[in-house]
């Protein structure tokens, strides 16, 4: 194993050993398999082309433009030499050799030319690609500090001044007084409680990979499951629930889509500005399915619809109240989402808003 990475890395690190080495072991196999073409054949036609396509082969599997016409200068002078009257002998005085060799060299040139230009392109293609993507992971890592930085420090606030207030009073407050306090900072705890579980879950899917690991979950107690965490959270909260009557596996993790679930609907009830249900419904298409939650409330402004899951779309907080913010939940929704191949997307109704996300539907499936 060592002695084989010693010789990849020689070879990487020298890209002229690397030219002349594939170089030549494809023209010493173009040769042979051109003798082969020759023998049974006797056609120099089929030669020509054999070389033409490895000159197209040296140009995708080296680097530059030189091994590629040096490859189409020896095609053309083995054609010549070896596979044409008189054999061994170069002879370009025969009628049509010359137009016909020149030919070659020309086609073989401008092959291996395109060839390099298009690898090149494709290579500057990839690392552009390469450099969106972690300018985009640079921008989400920025925006998610933001967010976490933003919905840490009010409950935070708000459990120091409650706290503060509490111990400050003593016995000029009353006993409704301090239950409210007691009140509030279990309400901001709880909300701590919520960010840890979101941080915790993001960092389960590893820095870099889209994939994480999924296994076929029954979709009725992934979506029990879910509303049940959530209304021992919020348990004067209204939700209308509905799946498929059909038994569906889903391949997802499913405390991670848990997670998403409850993150929505708590937005859901904290942001529609209205004391109505919720409607939580799951519909299955073709091959995906399709999570829908929909408050009647007040609906999103479309400056913050249009950048909700980037971190940075719901951070103001004029009123001082922690569930106001919902960067840093949506923004790890739209994570786990897309770790899960699945979109997110946020919409305004007449009234209120909904929130719908989707997941490949797995190919086993169980009916009743």
């Amino acid at each position: 194993m060592e002695k084989g990475s010693s010789v990849k890395d020689l070879l990487e690190k020298h890209p002229l050993i690397t030219n002349i080495v594939v170089t030549s072991v494809l023209m010493t196999v173009a040769t042979m398999a051109a003798a082969a073409f020759f023998h049974y054949s006797q056609n120099s036609t089929s030669v020509a082309i054999v070389y033409v396509l490895t000159v197209m082969l040296v140009a995708r599997y080296t680097s530059g433009y030189v091994p590629g016409i040096v490859a189409s200068v020896v095609g053309v002078v083995c054609v010549n030499y070896v596979f044409t009257y008189p054999f061994m002998k170069m002879n370009f005085t025969m009628d049509g050799y010359p137009v016909t060799f020149l030919g070659m060299l020309v086609v073989s040139g401008i092959t291996s030319t395109l060839t390099t230009k298009f690898k090149r392109q494709s290579q500057l293609l990839n690392e552009g690609e390469k450099m969106l993507m972690e300018a985009e992971k640079e921008t989400m890592r920025a925006n998610l500090l933001r967010a976490v930085s933003h919905d840490l420090r009010t409950p935070l606030t708000a459990v120091i001044g409650l706290s503060n207030a509490y111990l400050d009073g003593g016995e000029q407050l009353s006993e409704e007084e301090k239950r409210q306090m007691i009140k509030g900072i279990q309400e901001e705890a709880g909300w701590l409680l919520n960010m840890v579980e979101n941080l915790l879950s993001v960092t389960r899917i590893r820095v870099g990979d889209v994939k994480i690991a999924t296994s076929p979950e029954p979709l009725e107690e992934v979506v029990s499951e879910a509303v049940q965490r959530f209304h021992k959270r919020l348990p004067q909260a209204s939700v209308r629930v509905r799946v498929p009557d059909e038994f569906l596996m889903v391949p997802v993790d499913a405390a991670l889509i848990e997670q998403v679930i409850i993150n929505l609907l708590e937005n859901a009830v904290y942001h529609s500005g209205v004391a109505e249900g919720i409607d939580f419904f799951v519909e299955k298409g073709e091959n995906q399915l399709e999570f829908h939650i929909r408050d009647y409330g007040n609906g999103i402004s479309q400056e913050r619809l249009e950048r909700i899951f980037d971190g940075a779309g719901m951070e103001s907080n004029e009123s001082g109240d922690s569930h106001k913010g919902m960067g840093i939940g949506l923004t790890i929704c739209k994570t786990i989402i897309t770790a899960h191949q699945g979109s997110i997307q946020a919409f305004n109704r007449d009234p209120g808003a909904e929130f719908v996300f989707t997941l490949p539907l797995g190919e086993e499936r169980i009916y009743d």
